[in-house]
């Protein structure tokens, strides 16, 4: 009977130490609202350091400004601004060079090619490295059809790097802060912001 007592007292015991193993590995683990104040914070801190413009100009082409050009006239400066690009403020953007020749209809393929950057990690000041296919061509082309909803080759990419083409076109280049509620499908669940360069480009028949 003793043994027996014994026995049902160690299985007992390992029931609540197990229990108490997956409430102390729950308390870990941050909840999705958790998450969202992190990229907002990260976001907040890297903007503050920009300068931020939360209107457009009524004439796309007035994107182009003085602060977008380097002493040398070519395209891009550090302190052109970033335009709020949604009323959420989910993405903004800033120009690096802008072409409106050739703007993008619905339907319309769009290849482009991109770099970035966790902004969380910038933020928590820790090694981040970049990632994207800007500077390595074997890593692939990537592509979307403007505003197509359906094709999964399109939506995994998230609809907040389509909205820079509402103002320009083709043979474009911005630089994007994007939250994770317009972002790449795969970093939604963990609410994972990116400072993104992206470039536009027509396919070539």
């Amino acid at each position: 009977m003793k043994y027996k007592k014994s026995k049902l007292r160690i299985r007992n015991i390992l029931i609540i130490a197990g229990i108490l193993f997956v409430i102390a590995g729950c308390s870990k683990t941050q909840s999705y609202s958790e998450l969202l104040r992190e990229e907002e914070r990260a976001c907040n801190w890297y903007l503050s350091g920009q300068n931020v413009s939360l209107d457009l100009p009524e004439d796309p082409k007035d994107l182009v400004t003085s602060e977008t050009l380097k002493s040398d006239g070519s395209q891009w400066g550090e302190d052109a601004p970033y335009y709020k690009l949604d009323s959420e403020g989910y993405v903004y953007m800033q120009v690096v060079s802008a072409d409106f020749d050739e703007m993008v209809a619905i339907g319309d393929l769009v290849y482009f090619r991109f770099m970035r950057e966790n902004i969380k990690e910038l933020y928590e000041n820790v090694e981040t490295t970049s990632n994207g296919n800007s500077d390595y061509l074997p890593n692939g082309t990537t592509s979307f059809v403007y505003k197509n909803t359906y094709l999964s080759s399109t939506t995994t990419w998230g609809t907040g790097i389509q909205m820079p083409l509402q103002y320009i076109g083709y043979n474009s280049e911005v630089n994007l802060v994007l939250k994770s509620y317009y972002g790449f499908t795969e970093d939604q669940t963990y609410c994972i912001p990116y400072l993104i360069n992206i470039k536009y480009f027509k396919p070539e028949y």
